[in-house]
């Protein structure tokens, strides 16, 4: 599937003009930004160190994957087990119209509307490449810029529930974006020992600084 440089460069716009809106700011390289815009420049950078190949319809969905995620809250469900699934259904839904809308504004056909909402939507994740892909870019942003504070946020936490987490993750990920999170993923120095632990000491391999 060829895709138009014009309107892949549109879509990109309009999906960080959305993100833009984002009230809530994140740090990056010491400037506050909006935190889902900085998500999303995240999202794209790993896929340009991981699979630089990539084609437009997985660039793309890279790209809005937090799409105004801000609109619908954690805690607008119960925190439950069972709330949390269905926030994260919600949220999967919401991302693809979202993301939807702004594509065919772009002036994309439906079949690339359709390809890059089923990848939003994680459709048949392990057995559709593009849309392990995805999976394995977003586990490999969480470890290298989400992790550590995650983990500071909740000091409850022991070390067997970090290392659930971690396998969780862990566990979405292919043997591919393994080897790429014990090799060109940043890992933060004080977690490396935990993460090892967790998926089983994959590799001796040390993450670069």
């Amino acid at each position: 599937m060829t895709l138009g440089p014009d309107r892949f460069a549109a879509a990109i716009a309009a999906f960080d003009a959305a993100n833009a809106e984002d009230p809530h700011r994140e740090q990056d390289a010491g400037v506050a930004h909006p935190k889902e815009l900085v998500y999303a420049r995240r999202m794209s950078e790993m896929l340009e160190r991981f699979a630089p190949d990539a084609p437009d319809v997985v660039r793309l969905a890279v790209r809005c994957q937090h799409i105004r995620r801000w609109e619908i809250p954690r805690d607008s469900y119960p925190r439950t087990p069972e709330g949390y699934k269905a926030w994260r259904t919600r949220l999967m839904g919401f991302h693809a119209e979202t993301a939807g809308a702004i594509l065919r504004e772009a002036g994309y056909e439906e079949d690339t509307v359709s390809r890059v909402q089923a990848l939003l939507r994680k459709e048949r994740i392990k057995r559709d490449p593009e849309t392990q892909l995805l999976e394995d870019v977003v586990g490999l942003v969480f470890l290298e810029h989400y992790l550590e504070g995650f983990v500071a946020e909740h000091p409850e936490y022991d070390a067997a529930k970090l290392a659930d987490i971690l396998r969780k993750t862990w566990l979405k990920m292919s043997p591919r974006g393994h080897e790429a999170a014990l090799t060109i993923a940043r890992l933060p120095a004080a977690l490396v020992p935990a993460i090892r632990a967790a998926v089983g000491g994959a590799s001796a391999a040390t993450p670069p600084a």
